[in-house]
């Protein structure tokens, strides 16, 4: 079974009916310190915590006097801009007490499936988690139409946790784990504790059902299950609305974990090296040392490029001698490469007219 406090990195997600009553639309304040006391906890232990929030719409709607039915796209956006402001107060109301910094962080969909996009966000969380903060990621429902849309936070935080190359993802529910029926009207349902491959007779067991603030069912957490455990990140569903739910967690209460079977690091690498690289880069002997001390891309080392990629693309690295070295996801494009290369890092805003990143593949984004 796994251990919260083993893993470097998690993603808990929280969702609506846990921080806000559904009969008043308020904040649940009293659970919402409870939480905040197991980040603490946690980050204690020395492991970096991603928070994907639920709660923008519910806690707008109550202030727009919008009730509980069924809200129009507009409504819906209305309510998470008026939301959004006091969740993202809450949390840092909150959390900095104990001395942690929040930060607010919207994604659409697009922002994972455009390469650009998902590198910039990806760069960015990697930042704020570097500098300690507790990035509160929630999907931009101000600007989100079906079309780009995760359309529940399951999902999203599945993404969010293959993003920042989390261990585990925790997803906080109003069930305490996955049945092969629906507990609420089944009781003889069974609870799993572990599952080590989402087959389909455990496809065929999720259903539909979901409280009246969120929208997510148990196929929307076993569709996150298979995104996390395939980038090597563990996932467990538990019930949340207990005080300090992780700590419960960690104590044995009752949850679903499903098993990753590799780790992060190497999920990312085999994804990366499945990848059709778009251009090859030219490395001097001093360059290829460096890769293999683990060391990032410069533009210094690079000698020659060819193809033609875009940043976020793969390309294809060799030595001297023409042999490969692996392969890698651009920070630049092939044209910027073609300017910085040689060059020191130093040099990158003169020669580009802005300033770049340092490394021109970062050591987290290649495979060799």
């Amino acid at each position: 079974m796994a251990t919260l406090t083993t893993a470097k990195r998690i993603v808990i997600k929280i969702g609506s009916a846990l921080l806000v009553d559904r009969a008043t639309g308020s904040l649940r304040a009293d659970w919402l310190a409870s939480l905040a006391q197991d980040v603490v906890w946690l980050k204690g232990q020395g492991t970096d915590v991603v928070l994907v929030s639920s709660g923008s719409i519910a806690l707008g709607r109550g202030v727009l006097g919008l009730g509980l039915g069924t809200l129009a796209l507009e409504q819906s956006q209305a309510a998470a801009a008026v939301g959004q402001i006091r969740l993202a107060r809450a949390y840092e109301e909150v959390l900095q007490p104990h001395g942690i910094t929040t930060a607010q962080v919207l994604v659409t969909l697009e922002d994972s499936a455009n390469r650009r996009r998902y590198l910039n966000s990806r760069a960015t969380l990697e930042t704020l988690l570097s500098l300690g903060a507790v990035p509160i990621v929630n999907e931009n429902d101000t600007v989100a139409t079906d079309e780009i849309r995760f359309g529940d936070n399951d999902r999203l935080a599945a993404q969010i946790a293959v993003t920042v190359g989390a261990d585990q993802l925790i997803l906080l529910s109003d069930v305490d784990g996955f049945y092969n029926a629906n507990p609420s009207v089944d009781p003889d349902a069974t609870r799993f504790e572990v599952i080590d491959v989402i087959t389909p007779q455990i496809e065929a067991m999720a259903g539909d059902a979901g409280s009246g603030l969120s929208k997510g069912g148990m196929k929307t957490k076993l569709m996150a299950a298979k995104t996390a455990v395939s980038a090597g990140c563990a996932m467990a569903i538990t019930e949340g609305f207990v005080m300090r739910p992780l700590l419960a967690l960690e104590n044995g209460a009752n949850a679903t974990w499903f098993t990753a079977q590799t780790d992060p690091q190497a999920a990312r690498k085999g994804w990366i090296t499945a990848m059709k690289p778009l251009g090859t880069l030219s490395l001097d002997a001093g360059a290829v040392a460096a890769l293999n001390r683990g060391k990032s891309l410069l533009p210094a080392g690079v000698t020659a490029v060819s193809g033609n990629f875009e940043r976020g693309d793969a390309v294809s690295m060799i030595g001297p001698d023409g042999a490969g070295i692996g392969a890698g996801l651009a920070r630049y494009s092939a044209s910027e490469t073609a300017l910085i290369k040689g060059h020191q890092s130093a040099q990158i805003e003169a020669l580009l007219g802005y300033p770049g990143r340092a490394a021109l593949i970062h050591r987290d984004d290649m495979a060799l």
